[in-house]
């Protein structure tokens, strides 16, 4: 990264930190690039943020709203 970079301090739970050095030696990487590749991820980069869960209730019908009272019922019948 050719980006200023600014010195923050993280304390961590000494088994995440554990984690931590673990996989950044299984990457082969130092402990600030996966921690910043954490937090890119975390954050979804530099843009603007996503709704992951965005349309995962998506039924594909379009009359939901006027049947809702009608589906509700169907659902709590015995």
């Amino acid at each position: 990264m050719l980006a200023y970079m600014v010195r923050t301090t993280v304390r961590l739970p000494e088994a995440l930190d554990a984690r931590l050095r673990h996989e950044a030696e299984l990457r082969q990487m130092t402990i600030s690039q996966i921690t910043r590749e954490a937090i890119e991820a975390y954050l979804g980069g530099a843009g603007p943020r996503q709704l992951n869960a965005a349309g995962a209730g998506r039924s594909g019908r379009s009359d939901i709203s006027e049947r809702i009272e009608e589906l509700l019922a169907l659902d709590v019948s015995p």
